[in-house]
């Protein structure tokens, strides 16, 4: 049976002011024009938010399979359809233990995937990462992980400038998992070493990185400059300033900026004591710190407000919305899937109210409760 909304529908080649989304089961049959009394509501693909590690008081970070299913339903209602379930630096029986929890769900489609931030570590450019459990890349382990995975594991941050990092990087691209550079303080070269080693995405660029400066452009710049690479921002207005949000989007264009929320358990709840990764975390008007040092400790941003505050910032809807759902899917590999109101795509759609708030959420051809 074929089920219609109408509004002003944000396609992969613009908005369209009167239009309307077709889907009939859970596949996408029709994006066109529809003309009606009045714009209605904005019409987005559902957001697919790829570096998260929990929400609404509940964390992917300890490996347990029903406080993943809580996080995830959690940012669901706010629009977000398709997630990777984002760890922290863990020893290694952790990391294992969660890829054996979290492989059902990700059959399941509760979770489009897991992503591992670290171990493999900057101890210099750690940020909330705890430093007790940094190490260098081990071929071994991320051989066990995938095998463990059965195709769970989407993605891993790592840092290029460690002892067998590259190797690394060239045995996750050879198995279709993402290498993404990120908590690095690698030198220009040594970046674009990894990306020619196929790294291909950066965990929340500017955030956890060596600096820019103008002798020693650092992993940032190679980053922008690779065209192959994917770039993960934080819009939360406290990881990025504002200026750097629009001129990073500006450099590269929409189709290389993914909009993150990097939450952690505290997104979605009130002030107060929360944890990361076994550290304690201080959360004060929304903004989340390591109690030990201050350090920013993830977020407690949705998809939802991030795609607000880029519009706020002055990123077009048309461009925002391929940040919040086209770009990132195509980075983790579910660009055939997910991530755009086009024939034949899962029917995910997000419907919004003028001032970007959700009102209701469409994920494979069903409202969201």
């Amino acid at each position: 049976m074929t089920v219609r909304v109408n509004g002003r529908v944000v396609t992969p080649n613009g908005v369209i002011r009167q239009g309307c989304v077709e889907w009939d089961g859970d596949r996408i049959t029709a994006v066109a024009e529809y003309p009606s009394v009045r714009d209605g509501h904005w019409i987005l693909p559902g957001f697919v938010d790829m570096h998260t590690h929990g929400g609404g008081g509940h964390t992917f970070t300890t490996g347990d399979a029903d406080e993943a299913r809580a996080a995830a339903g959690f940012h669901l209602a706010h629009g977000t359809t398709t997630l990777l379930a984002s760890l922290v630096s863990a020893p290694f029986p952790l990391m294992r233990a969660a890829t054996e929890a979290f492989a059902p769900l990700v059959e399941e489609g509760v979770l489009a995937g897991v992503h591992f931030e670290g171990p493999y570590l900057s101890a210099a450019r750690c940020g909330a990462q705890n430093p007790e459990y940094l190490r260098d890349p081990s071929i071994d382990e991320l051989t066990e992980l995938i095998t463990v995975g059965r195709g769970a594991i989407r993605m891993v941050t790592l840092a290029p400038e460690r002892d067998g990092a590259l190797e690394a990087i060239k045995l996750l691209a050879a198995q279709r998992v993402v290498a993404a550079v990120g908590h690095t303080d690698a030198t220009y070269e040594q970046t674009r070493a990894a990306v020619a080693a196929g790294a291909s995405v950066g965990t929340h660029l500017f955030n956890g990185m060596r600096p820019v400066h103008h002798r020693e452009p650092g992993p940032v710049v190679a980053l922008l400059d690779a065209p192959t690479v994917i770039c993960e921002l934080v819009a939360d207005g406290v990881h990025l300033h504002d200026g750097i949000l629009t001129f990073t989007t500006a450099t590269v264009g929409p189709d290389r900026a993914a909009l993150i929320t990097d939450a952690m358990a505290a997104a979605g709840m009130p002030d107060g004591e929360y944890e990361l990764g076994g550290q304690a975390v201080t959360v004060t008007d929304g903004v989340a710190r390591l109690a030990r040092d201050g350090a920013i400790a993830g977020s407690t941003l949705t998809m939802e407000a991030a795609l607000r505050h880029a519009v706020d910032a002055g990123i077009p809807m048309a461009d925002a919305a391929r940040m919040v759902a086209t770009t990132p899917a195509r980075a983790i590999g579910l660009g055939d899937r997910v991530g755009a109101l086009q024939v034949g795509l899962r029917a995910d759609l997000v419907v919004l109210d003028d001032d970007l708030n959700v009102v209701r959420v469409l994920r494979g051809g069903s409202w969201v409760e």
